[in-house]
């Protein structure tokens, strides 16, 4: 349950953090387990972003109605939210070997799934299982990444995690765009590649030190912890809009792009699919890296002022039909997106102590993560009353509105009291 909590909340114990890997011959040296780590989890959004090409390929063999596709791109968010409230803490209590293993085994189930999909139903129950398995992963990796991550490369491994899903979700779509381009079995190559990567995957876990000690209270770990707390409620509140504005224009890119390209456009390749759909996550992960050493505030207002542009020039290639300004839109755009987000983490992130950040950041990812996927959805029903144009224009509308409130907040809470 959503709640905002003005009381002192003590919270969990900390996990008991060992001060290093634990020595034995099973386990690989710690950079390998660094870096096995690191590529693995970036591994999982590469899948995550796999699909997003497939989906018109699909809706052309199968010939299943516009909105059932934007419920197969957004079943995945819906799933992964779902085990982020439910399972985001649960590695500080079990340790992280038994959630990561665990996690890839039910990817590694998804991406079968994906292989042998005969309808429109599989690929969405793949979807939703593959979100599980990424959600219930993404805060055990994250944390082992940094942990496994040699003295002098911490900052390194916080880096990763930072931009690993957006880089991933660009690089699966680019890549899967390539795989249709020039194989007439583009899913049964990709998503056979990928199980064999998360076998790969599976292995380097269990072969790497464990960094958690086990502790009680695994049960109660289980249960949604969605609270903001009274020190971070202001911020938190003004952070809202812009991150609805940043993950609904994800979604828009992500998810409506490809049918963009193909019924508004004219044009009809997998790879110009995969390639647009990699630009906005490429340019928010790129932004990550790159406008990190801004004041947190100054962030997330450039982040604000580029989605609100990038929207702008992204409707103005669907208006006019030029491919160009539909790229041009979305570099813009993922600039954005990843200074907004990385920003607002930043500015709140500090208002609280540790024990109560697993609590915001579930806040965090229950705004996002539902901007994601619920208003892609919703355009999928707009399709076929208002058409793709018009749903499209008004999605973007509602974008520009949102992050125009968003920079408005972020003004306002910017001045002196």
């Amino acid at each position: 349950m959503f709640r905002t909590d003005s009381r002192q909340d003590r919270g969990p114990r900390p996990a008991r953090v060992a001060h290093g890997p634990a020595r034995d011959r099973r386990a690989l040296p710690p950079f390998a387990a660094f870096a096995g780590s690191a590529a693995v989890f970036a591994a999982l959004y590469v899948a995550a972003g796999a699909p997003t090409p497939l989906l018109v390929v699909f809706e052309q063999q199968w010939h299943f109605p516009a909105w059932v596709l934007t419920v197969a791109f957004s079943s995945y968010a819906l799933g992964l939210l779902a085990a982020l409230l439910f399972a985001g803490s649960l590695s500080d209590y079990t340790g992280r070997h038994p959630v990561l293993v665990g996690s890839l085994l039910v990817e590694i189930a998804a991406m079968l799934m994906f292989v042998f999909a005969t309808g429109i139903s599989w690929v969405i129950a793949a979807r939703t299982v593959q979100g599980i398995a990424t959600g219930a992963a993404t805060s055990a990796f994250s944390a082992s990444v940094v942990e496994h991550a040699p003295r002098r490369h911490k900052q390194l491994g916080t880096i990763i995690t930072s931009i690993a899903p957006a880089g991933g979700l660009g690089l699966g779509a680019l890549l899967t765009g390539v795989a249709i381009e020039f194989s007439t079995h583009a899913g049964a190559i990709v998503f056979a590649a990928l199980a064999l990567i998360m076998i790969v995957g599976t292995v380097i876990v269990a072969f790497s030190a464990e960094t958690v000690s086990p502790r009680p209270g695994t049960a109660r770990s289980l249960m949604p912890r969605v609270r903001v707390p009274l020190q971070a409620r202001r911020e938190f509140v003004a952070s809202v809009p812009a991150h609805i504005a940043a993950w609904m224009l994800g979604g828009l890119f992500m998810g409506l792009v490809p049918t963009i390209i193909r019924d508004l456009l004219g044009l009809h390749s997998g790879l110009l699919n995969g390639a647009t759909a990699f630009i906005e996550p490429a340019a928010a992960a790129a932004a990550g890296i790159f406008l990190g050493r801004l004041p947190a505030r100054r962030t997330v207002l450039v982040g604000g002022a580029g989605v609100l542009l990038g929207t702008a020039v992204i409707e103005a290639g669907v208006v006019t039909g030029m491919l160009s300004l539909l790229w041009a839109g979305g570099v813009i755009g993922g600039v954005g997106f990843g200074a907004s987000f990385s920003g607002a983490i930043r500015t709140i992130a500090p208002l609280v102590p540790p024990h109560q950040r697993a609590g915001l950041f579930a806040a965090v990812c229950l705004v996002a993560y539902l901007s994601f996927g619920v208003p892609a959805i919703i355009a999928g029903f707009l399709v076929a009353p208002a058409g793709l144009r018009g749903t499209v224009l008004g999605y973007g509308a509602a974008v520009l509105a949102t992050s125009a409130l968003g920079l408005f907040a972020q003004y306002r809470i910017s001045r002196p009291r």
